[in-house]
């Protein structure tokens, strides 16, 4: 069932969305070489402890992956997709690219968004691949009218992705956000057809997030059971907003 949220609610979720836009805007000029991604995970779990809110991912219990999440933040380097676990071991090197993805519970309702930053000067291919992805994602957002339906999101993404010569990763999606983190409807980054397709309706939240790969769309999850990477080892570039659907069209809650 997709629960859609008051005018209230929706309030309550901006205040949580622009909690994360803030502690995505502090992470992003630390993303430099010689940084780990551990230190972001330190001042992104104190911006959120200091904000009097709950982290989203900590503590989440993936049946998968046999156990809870340790970290407030996902930090996915080069080929790693999504659910990159920070550590003070993970040095970056300039070229890299890193995608950090985070949540928050804040007055018992969610907030959830990730951006992928370069470290230092990356090479042609990878800024086209960042710009891509996050444009598809703008395209997407345009999409969140009353009336559209699910596969118009889902169609945007994969025509712009598959368009521009890259994959788009079809093993994880988006999804609904409220009072619970993943909500109905799943949101895939292509259209399936397997899956329903519905109208959407004002007070609808979408967390919408192409993940988009430079080489094939295939992942593997890795021996700790929850990093995924691509199986051909090619970059991938992750970006997420929460999105309501809104009379006058798309609100976006996790920017200002």
């Amino acid at each position: 069932m997709i629960v859609r949220k008051s005018p209230v609610e929706l309030e309550k979720m901006r205040r949580s969305g622009l909690l994360v836009w803030e502690i995505l805007q502090k992470l992003a000029p630390m993303v430099q070489e010689g940084a780990t991604t551990y230190e972001l995970e330190v001042v992104a779990e104190k911006m959120i402890s200091d904000a009097g809110a709950k982290p989203a991912f900590k503590g989440y219990y993936v049946p998968s992956a046999g156990s809870k999440y340790p970290f407030v933040l996902c930090t996915s380097v080069n080929e790693e997709v999504v659910h990159g676990m920070p550590s003070p071991k993970r040095v970056l090197k300039n070229g890299d690219i890193v995608s950090i993805d985070t949540g928050v519970q804040l007055d018992g309702y969610f907030g959830d968004s990730a951006i992928t930053v370069p470290v230092g000067e990356i090479g042609e291919s990878l800024k086209r691949l960042l710009q891509v992805t996050r444009e598809s994602l703008e395209m997407a957002i345009g999409q969140v009218r009353p009336g559209n339906r699910l596969f118009d999101i889902c169609g945007t993404v994969e025509r712009h992705v598959t368009g521009s010569g890259y994959t788009v990763v079809r093993e994880f999606v988006g999804h609904g956000i409220g009072t619970k983190l993943h909500e109905e409807p799943q949101i895939p980054n292509y259209v399936d057809r397997k899956n329903e397709n519905p109208r959407l309706k004002e007070g609808m939240v979408l967390a919408i997030e192409p993940m988009v790969n430079l080489g094939g769309a295939d992942t593997k999850i890795r021996s700790d059971r929850w990093t995924a990477v691509t199986k051909d080892g090619s970059p991938s570039a992750h970006f997420e907003h929460c999105v309501a659907v809104t009379a006058t069209g798309p609100w976006v809650l996790t920017r200002p």
